[in-house]
């Protein structure tokens, strides 16, 4: 069954005909690219994508990793010859800096490569470029020392990276964490402690993976605000470079997952032989903050990632439903002499396929724009204009993690679901693709936290100014649509929904700050999906009026893809828009069901 991962007419359509991207090439720290660059460095990325990373997939899926008694763990023997490939291809870090390692693209840029690369292997893809974050975070709040000793290894991959926040009575709740560290003499920390569900704690593609751990210097205050933050590496490395003694971080297990099970989800041990060393990461006591600087990145990247499994899974849904023949056209049914056709032709068939399209190609959008707003933010000389980019950016994460993360999910569902039962079976890859995507809604905070943030912080950012210049965003491209035949009947309909957004925020918020409190967080996931349901709108609407006007001067070979984009808004605004705004109806009576019933009430 052939496979494209992302279509690539609609990557370019995103990156090219909405965002115009090459525009960032103006500023200094693009000028090295053209839109000729950005094409051939995606080109490449998806080659590799599909000839070397996808055929490793399933064998990933049915093999998983091993542990072994001495702490050591191994990923599938077909990994190492394409993880080997990905290094040498530099696809490790493509948007670092290339002072470091790097390779300085825009990071909507690199949003592209990275459907290709993770929506052939997730697992694979994150041996590579787990470092990346890690070593972010070290050229932000690192020392000139322990800058020239990570960044470079750690943004070529020549090093593993991690991230140590979860332990078994420390989740969601960080600062309940009991990791201590202890000063010694020469400045350095000994830490003692255990984490859990640590990807890529441990494996055997590296030489040495380096750990950021949050940990609690004795002494300091309970909670978040006493959390600091260490590099604590597997191997010292000696002044000249080379590795040195093994400290002591051992991984002591492995997770049997749902999904995902090429990636090493380990469980941690520090210093259970009294001899593990941390070097404090930045100042005393700024843990969280700094850690939150790779988590942001992680939450879009997450989105990301729901988006390359749903891309793919409706990718292989589309090519199946094109090629399985079952059942005669309803017109004919009655017709016992009638030839049977594509399932592609069953209107309910078509319902599904037009509904994954609108979610993965809304997404897509979605996701380069905050992307896109990140290089906006990087390239602006104004003050005001990168404040509002970094604005913008923190009220959409919790969309695009949260929201991004269910509906990507979702849409692997339906994919099974169009394979009928040859989808349930392990005959065909939809199976493994919706395990592994479950885990996106689940990583980086799981989604009841995005929307608990969304409502507890992120719409009353500037009393609420920066949500409403959100909502004045989305109006101006309601008024676009209506200069347009094809798109000025969804004008209306998306701006009703827009209004109902804002008033069901307002409600949201008076009822956050009222006894009410309790139900409206209750409430807050369903008020994410209203909002991102909006969102999507929004970005089908604007995908749509692009779509009209360059119709008039497009090639034959262009007018289906424009005409499929309008339909697709179409059908997004006058199907799913209507039951959100129903939802809306929910949201603004704020039952408090859930939250006054007994415990006990709940039953078993």
């Amino acid at each position: 069954m052939p496979q494209q991962i992302a279509d690539r007419r609609d990557i370019d359509f995103v990156l090219h005909e909405m965002l115009n991207v090459e525009n960032l090439t103006a500023a200094a720290q693009y000028k090295a690219f053209n839109r000729k660059t950005f094409d051939l460095i995606i080109s490449e990325a998806r080659r590799f994508a599909l000839k070397e990373m996808l055929p490793t997939y399933l064998d990933g899926d049915r093999k998983g990793v091993s542990y072994a008694n001495d702490g050591s763990v191994k990923v599938p023997e077909s990994f190492h010859r394409v993880h080997k490939l990905y290094l040498d291809g530099e696809w490790t870090a493509p948007s670092a800096d290339p002072q470091y390692g790097g390779q300085g693209l825009p990071h909507v840029i690199r949003a592209a490569v990275d459907e290709y690369l993770v929506g052939a292997n997730w697992a694979l893809s994150a041996y590579g470029s787990m470092g990346a974050g890690t070593a972010h975070m070290i050229q932000l709040y690192g020392t000139e020392e322990q800058k020239q000793i990570y960044l470079h290894k750690l943004n070529t991959g020549q090093w593993g990276g991690t991230m140590l926040l979860t332990e078994p009575e420390a989740g969601t709740d960080v600062g309940s964490l009991t990791t201590t560290a202890v000063r010694n003499p020469d400045g350095t920390f000994s830490l003692t402690g255990n984490k859990i569900f640590i990807t890529n704690g441990e494996h055997d593609l590296v030489d040495n993976i380096i750990h950021p751990v949050l940990a609690r210097i004795e002494g300091d205050p309970s909670g978040t605000k006493g959390i600091s933050i260490f590099i604590v590496p597997k191997f010292f490395v000696n002044p000249d470079g080379s590795l040195g003694d093994r400290n002591d971080v051992v991984c002591t297990g492995v997770e049997e997952k749902h999904g995902i099970h090429a990636s090493a989800t380990c469980s941690m041990a520090l210093g259970s032989r009294g001899r593990c060393t941390g070097f404090l990461l930045g100042a005393e006591r700024q843990g969280m903050r700094i850690m939150f600087h790779m988590m942001n990145g992680a939450r879009l990247g997450t989105g990301l990632q729901a988006l390359a499994y749903a891309s793919t899974a409706y990718l292989y849904a589309l090519d199946y439903a094109r090629k399985r023949i079952q059942g005669r056209d309803i017109a004919d049914f009655k017709d016992r002499s009638a030839p049977s056709v594509p399932i592609i032709r069953h209107p309910d068939v078509r319902r599904m396929l037009i509904w994954m399209k609108a979610h993965v190609e809304g997404l897509r959008a979605l996701i380069y724009y905050t992307w896109h707003l990140v290089d906006r933010y990087r390239t602006a000389t104004d003050g005001e204009v990168q404040a509002q980019c970094l604005n913008r950016l923190e009220l959409l994460t919790p969309i695009v993690k949260g929201y991004g993360s269910e509906r990507g999910y979702e849409v692997c569902i339906q994919s099974i679901q169009v394979f009928g039962g040859a989808g349930y079976t392990r005959d065909y890859p939809v199976e493994a693709i919706a395990r592994d995507c479950k885990i996106t809604t689940i990583f980086e905070g799981c989604s009841g936290i995005q929307a608990a943030d969304l409502l507890g912080r992120k719409l009353g950012m500037q009393k609420g100014a920066v949500f409403m210049a959100l909502l004045a965003r989305m109006k101006d491209t309601v008024a676009a649509a209506r200069l347009h035949e094809e798109t000025a009947h969804l004008a209306g309909r998306l701006d009703a929904a827009i209004d109902r957004l804002g008033a069901a925020a307002g409600q949201m918020g008076q009822n956050a700050m009222s006894p009410r409190l309790r139900a409206a967080f209750a409430l807050s996931l369903p008020f994410l999906e209203i909002m991102g349901d909006v969102v999507i709108g929004w970005m089908l609407l604007w995908r749509a009026i692009v779509a009209a006007e360059n119709k008039a001067r497009a090639k034959k070979k262009d007018l289906l893809f424009y005409e499929g984009q309008i339909k697709t808004a179409e059908f997004f605004i006058r199907t799913i828009l209507p039951g959100t705004m129903g939802k809306m109806d929910a949201i603004e009576d704020c039952c408090d069901a859930a939250v006054a019933m007994d415990e006990a009430a709940f039953g078993g």
